[in-house]
C-alpha cells in the first residue's frame, strides 16, 4: 500500500484542488475516484442482495463484494500513483539540457516518466473492466430496488475507463518508442471496446428490470 496523500481528504478539498490552477490532482486522479465510486455502488447493490430472497445469488454476491473491496484499494493506490507519475514527469522536463550528457539524461528521464504516466491509467482501465464484469454477473438477479445504483456503478466504471484512455493517449506523444506506443494504443482500443459492451449489457438489464420486464 502506498502512502496516502489525497485519499483521506474531504470530498470538498479534493474537488477544490482538482478545480484549481494546480496540475494535481488532475484527470487521472479524478478518473480513479470515479472508478472507486463505481465500486461503491456495486458493493451497495451486492450488500442489499443478501439473504434468503437472493439465495441463488449468494456465491456471486460474495465474490462481487470481495472484488469491489479489492478494486477500491487499487483505485486508492492508482489515485496517488497518478499524482506521483505526473510530478515525476514534470521534474524530468525541468532537468538541465545544456550539454550533450545532460540532454541524454533528461531524455532518458522523460522516457521513463512517460512510460510510468502511461502505465497508471492503463491499470485503471483494467480495474474498470474487472468492475464491469463483476457488475454484469449480478445485474439480472440483484435486489430490484437498487438495480439503478448498480447501473450507476457501471456508468462510473465506463466513464473512468474512457477518461483513463484519454490520459494514456495524450501521454503516447511523449513516447519515442513507436512500437510501444502502437502497442499501448491497441490495448486502449480493445479495452474501451469491451468496456462499452459490458456497460451496454448492464444498462440493458437495468432498464429492463426497472420497466418490470
Amino acid at each position: 500500500m502506498t502512502r496516502t496523500i489525497w485519499w483521506n481528504r474531504t470530498v470538498g478539498e479534493f474537488v477544490r484542488e482538482a478545480g484549481s490552477a494546480e496540475p494535481t490532482p488532475g484527470g487521472g486522479s479524478v478518473a480513479a475516484l470515479a472508478a472507486a465510486l463505481g465500486a461503491s455502488m456495486a458493493s451497495m447493490a451486492s450488500r442489499l442482495s443478501q439473504g434468503e430472497a437472493f439465495a441463488a445469488l449468494q456465491t456471486s454476491v460474495g465474490e462481487v463484494l470481495e472484488t469491489m473491496n479489492r478494486l477500491t484499494g487499487a483505485c486508492e493506490e492508482l489515485l496517488e500513483a497518478d499524482i506521483r507519475a505526473f510530478e515525476e514527469y514534470m521534474r524530468a522536463l525541468k532537468l538541465p539540457k545544456e550539454s550533450e550528457e545532460e540532454r541524454a539524461a533528461r531524455r532518458s528521464a522523460i522516457d521513463e516518466a512517460a512510460a510510468s504516466a502511461t502505465a497508471v491509467p492503463l491499470r485503471l482501465m483494467q480495474v474498470c473492466l474487472e468492475g464491469l464484469r463483476a457488475a454484469e454477473r449480478i445485474a439480472e438477479g440483484c435486489n430490484k430496488h437498487v438495480v439503478s445504483d448498480l447501473g450507476i456503478g457501471a456508468l462510473l466504471f465506463e466513464a473512468s475507463a474512457q477518461s483513463a484512455g484519454l490520459t494514456v493517449r495524450i501521454n503516447l506523444s511523449s513516447l519515442r518508442n513507436a512500437d510501444l506506443a502502437a502497442q499501448y494504443e491497441r490495448q486502449v482500443s480493445a479495452m474501451l471496446q469491451e468496456t462499452e459492451a459490458l456497460k451496454t449489457q448492464v444498462l440493458r438489464t437495468v432498464h429492463s428490470r426497472i420497466a418490470g420486464h
